[in-house]
C-alpha cells in the first residue's frame, strides 16, 4: 500500500498490524465506526528516536509539518474539579490552553497534564500520544485545519510508529469538538 502522504515504505492499513499498537489504539481502531473506513487509517513504522516532531521532520523532510499533527492531553480545573481532554492541533502551531481549551473546558485554570499523568491515563507513550483510543469521556478538541486535510500524521499510541489518518475522521471521534483558532 502507498501511503497517501510522505515517502513512507511500510505503510499498512492500521488493522491489519493492531499488534503494533497500543491496547487502547488497537481496540479502537478494531471498533471503529464512522464515515471513514477503518482500512483507510494507516499505520507507518518508524524508529522510537523519531517520535518528537522536529527530529521526525528532520528525517522525513519538512513538508510533513503542515500535514502532521499533535495531541497533547491538557487538564482542566475549576475548583477543585478536574477535567483531562486532548487537544489536536497541526505541528507547526501551539495549543490555545489559556484561553481556547480553558474556555471550552468551563475551567478556572488550564495547563498540560503532568507527563505521568498523560501516560497512566492513556495507556499511551509519552510522544506517541494520539487521539484514537483515548477514554471515552475526555472530550476531544480538535483544531479545524487538522479536520479540513486530506490526510494527518499523528502518533500512534507508541513512540515507535505513526498513524495517517483522514482529517475528516478526526470530527468522528467520540466526544470530539472542532474549533477555530485552538491551534495557533
Amino acid at each position: 500500500m502507498r501511503a497517501p502522504i510522505g515517502d513512507f515504505d511500510n505503510a499498512m492499513p492500521a488493522p491489519d498490524c493492531v499488534d503494533e499498537l497500543t491496547r487502547p489504539v488497537a481496540d479502537a481502531v478494531r471498533r471503529w465506526s464512522g464515515s471513514v473506513p477503518a482500512d483507510q487509517i494507516v499505520y507507518v513504522d518508524t524508529e522510537p528516536e523519531w517520535a518528537d516532531t522536529a527530529v521526525f521532520l528532520e528525517h522525513y523532510g519538512s513538508d510533513l509539518l503542515d500535514r502532521s499533527a499533535n495531541c497533547v492531553v491538557v487538564a482542566g480545573k475549576r475548583g477543585s474539579e478536574a477535567t483531562l481532554a486532548a487537544c489536536v492541533v497541526l505541528s507547526g502551531t501551539r495549543v490555545d490552553v489559556n484561553g481556547v481549551v480553558r474556555r471550552q473546558l468551563g475551567a478556572r485554570k488550564a495547563s498540560f497534564a503532568p507527563m505521568e499523568v498523560a501516560t497512566g491515563e492513556t495507556g499511551m507513550e509519552y510522544g506517541g500520544i494520539t487521539p484514537i483510543g483515548l477514554p471515552g469521556a475526555w472530550p476531544v478538541l480538535v483544531d479545524s485545519a487538522v479536520v479540513d486535510l486530506p490526510y494527518v500524521l499523528v502518533g500512534s499510541g507508541r513512540r515507535r510508529g505513526k498513524l495517517l489518518v483522514p482529517g475528516k475522521a478526526f470530527a468522528e471521534l467520540g466526544n470530539a469538538v472542532v474549533l477555530e483558532g485552538l491551534g495557533v
